[in-house]
């Protein structure tokens, strides 16, 4: 389930933070981050992703309301989400790259499929 993970954040600044990657994934296809935040960031672009691949309203307006900029909704609504029509989940793919250099958080770069 989505947002089970507390990443040393109050609620309204993790959700900030979480629709901001989500948005930078969908702009630009991959986003190198800490694993924890990857595994977040990848269960709400599924989720995003799935919902765009119904296409109604209401499905076109909770997309809209999460993701930050509108042209990267309709880059979802339009080009990513018919991508993957004929897929049941798994959208998205994280690979750890190994530890990062100022603090050891261990690495990952997640990417759309």
């Amino acid at each position: 389930m989505p947002g089970t993970r507390k990443l040393g954040r109050t609620s309204d600044q993790r959700r900030a933070m979480l629709r901001a990657m989500v948005t930078f994934l969908l702009e630009n296809g991959k986003i190198e981050t800490t694993v924890t935040r990857a595994k977040e960031v990848s269960a709400m672009a599924e989720k995003m992703i799935t919902l765009g691949k119904s296409a109604d309203l209401h499905s076109k307006r909770q997309i809209y309301a999460y993701v930050t900029k509108e042209d990267v909704s309709k880059k979802l609504i339009d080009e990513i989400a018919p991508k993957y029509a004929d897929r049941n989940g798994g959208y998205t793919r994280i690979i750890k790259v190994g530890p990062r250099r100022g603090d050891a958080a261990e690495m990952a770069v997640i990417q759309l499929v």
